[in-house]
């Protein structure tokens, strides 16, 4: 049985409770949802790692990690902090992820969270190094952030109950609730202060739902309706991102003022992720809005909770020496997370150099970021098109699983799953240069019809002999309307031209 207190009735016996605001049941199941987040990063992660990392990957870890040490030495091991330089190969590799796994299930069910959490973060943080570009997305950064400020604001013991009586630090929970705020006012700040036309004049979602990296089918009806509900929908999300966030700073007290504020962010989520695929960011943002409901919120939408007899009266534990332990790593913390904020609300402009002094200092552990998603809008969407020909006459297409492609074919669902080389050629057809040396390492494993390759692909159109040729083209997609809609069709493309010349097989 899990207990709380509350100050409200509620079915199934009547919670008792003073009037003031608590945090303990709202910590248990934050963390419990946390876990959930972990399990659904690492299990996304498992069947891509190979393909993507691994010794016959993409971008294989073990000759990044080795070319990083003949660069810096000694000091690669703290610029790059992961638990690949025990043993770089593909066992220890997904070792990390399947333990990842367990530890996400351990979270879950409560088991020692400051330990599990703590371990957690660092198998995280050691894929992401190993994962090079592939593991470099924002929501990456804010799983690390996230599952750092967990360690603080966890309950000790080996599986203390989700509701304890003593209540959580009120240090860690602010910095809980400051990264949510710090990733929400951020993401709708920066638009603006990035001066993108698109932004300011309320037009970006003309753009938007069409050129994002992996949209959905509800984004092609969002993408047709008329400009002005556009406009309004950027006008309604400036509020959300920038005033809504300010509930944070509302006393807990106020419950109805605090969870309208928190009923409007969720809302926004939620939307969002209807209208694009952005693996496990959307999850993890509902989650930390989760924190910001006290006890007695989470009480209703719990309404089968209730106390023992007397629990109310039962007091709680005097804050003991764990309390005064945790001041400094969260004044640091809090410290540091502030500069984040500052610093991506003055770009371009530098910082101070004592500032870029300490967030350099702390930035190999990915663990306090600034954020700000679509700063600045994409207003076209090209596409790369990997195509093979056994002749150098006839040329197939080869799919992907998510990404635009097929023209016929509705966009879909795929998150919380997070398809990493999909989203990846989003980037790679904005600046093929940057993204080339994974990008041509992608050819050559076509070439040799490498099933790791292969695997990251959806189909292989030369299934028996690999193909004589590859090349890339480029492609400009866009939506087709509710009139050019009529014949199936979910997009239109045109040639802009092709990246490469055909390159034929090594003999």
């Amino acid at each position: 049985m899990v207990y709380v207190e509350c100050d409200v009735p509620v079915s199934g016996g009547l919670l008792l409770s003073d009037d003031r605001p608590r945090f303990a049941l709202s910590r248990g199941v934050f963390l419990r949802l946390l876990g959930f987040v972990h399990l659904v990063a690492f299990a996304s992660l498992a069947p891509q790692l190979a393909g993507l990392v691994g010794s016959d990957g993409l971008l294989p870890a073990a000759g990044y990690l080795e070319r990083a040490y003949d660069l810096w030495g000694s000091s690669a091991y703290l610029q790059l902090p992961t638990l690949l330089w025990l043993w770089p190969g593909d066992a220890l590799l997904m070792g990390l992820c399947w333990l990842g796994i367990a530890l996400s299930a351990a979270a879950m069910l409560g088991l020692a969270p400051i330990a599990v959490f703590a371990s957690l973060w660092a198998l995280y943080l050691s894929l992401t190094v190993a994962g090079q570009d592939f593991l470099f997305f924002q929501w990456d950064l804010l799983l690390l952030e996230t599952g750092l400020l967990a360690v603080l604001y966890a309950p000790a013991g080996w599986w203390p109950p989700l509701e304890t009586r003593r209540p959580p630090g009120a240090g860690a929970r602010w910095l809980v609730w400051g990264l949510a705020f710090k990733l929400t006012f951020l993401s709708g700040v920066t638009k603006l202060l990035s001066g993108d036309e698109t932004w300011w004049s309320l037009t970006a979602l003309r753009y938007h739902y069409e050129t994002q990296p992996l949209p959905t089918w509800v984004g092609w009806y969002a993408h047709n309706l008329p400009d002005w509900f556009g406009a309004s929908s950027v006008a309604v999300m400036f509020l959300i991102e920038i005033v809504a966030p300010f509930i944070i700073f509302v006393p807990p007290r106020f419950r109805m003022v605090r969870a309208a504020g928190i009923a409007l962010l969720c809302l926004l989520q939620a939307l969002i992720a209807v209208t694009g695929n952005y693996g496990f960011f959307n999850l993890l943002t509902l989650v930390l809005y989760v924190s910001l409901l006290d006890d007695a919120v989470i009480a209703r939408l719990l309404p089968w909770l209730q106390a023992p007899p007397g629990y109310a009266q039962s007091g709680e534990a005097r804050p003991g020496a764990r309390r005064v332990a945790l001041a400094v790593p969260v004044a640091v913390l809090a410290v540091l997370s502030a500069l984040t904020l500052v610093r991506e609300m003055r770009r371009p402009a530098a910082m101070p150099a004592w500032s870029s002094a300490l967030l350099g200092a702390v930035a190999p552990l990915r663990s306090v970021n600034g954020y700000g998603l679509f700063r600045v809008m994409t207003t076209e969407r090209p596409e790369i098109v990997i195509e093979g020909s056994a002749d150098g006459v006839t040329w197939m297409e080869y799919a992907f699983a998510w990404k635009a492609g097929d023209l016929a074919r509705a966009p879909g669902f795929v998150q919380p799953h997070m398809p990493r080389l999909d989203w990846q050629m989003w980037f790679a057809a904005l600046d093929p240069q940057r993204q080339a040396h994974w990008l041509f390492a992608l050819v050559d494993g076509l070439l040799e019809n490498d099933p790791t390759a292969i695997g990251l692909l959806d189909g292989n159109p030369f299934p028996g002999e690999p193909p004589a040729f590859v090349r890339l083209a480029m492609y400009r997609y866009r939506f087709t309307t509710t009139d050019e809609g009529v014949d199936g069709d979910w997009w239109r493309r045109e040639l802009v031209g092709h990246l490469t010349e055909p390159i034929p097989r090594r003999p």
